[in-house]
């Protein structure tokens, strides 16, 4: 079983983007001036993994993707249980104070 954290999702979406851009037909350098982000930013990331977040969805907006990324960590909708649930979610919450600095 294979457990995902950072470096495994890096991975993943690496090489997801690559495939993405062999399947398009995409020369890194063709890749690299439609979505702007810099040639050597565009090889890094293919070799190692690392590109700023920026870099990245501009890479999904050429590529495709971008939208399913958005949606993704997009909060869920509740499911609520009974009346009773939906009516304490609509009560007012407190509101949360700062302490004080002394």
């Amino acid at each position: 079983m294979l457990f995902l954290n950072a470096t495994n999702a890096q991975n993943q979406l690496r090489d997801q983007v690559v495939a993405k851009r062999l399947e398009q037909e995409l020369t890194q350098k063709g890749l690299a001036q439609r979505s702007g982000v810099n040639l050597h930013t565009l090889r890094k990331f293919e070799q190692g993994g690392s590109i700023s977040l920026k870099s990245f969805l501009k890479l999904l907006t050429i590529l495709g993707g971008l939208d399913e990324v958005v949606a993704a960590v997009k909060p869920r909708a509740e499911n609520f249980k009974s009346i009773d649930e939906v009516l304490e979610s609509l009560e007012p919450r407190a509101m949360r104070k700062r302490g004080r600095r002394t």
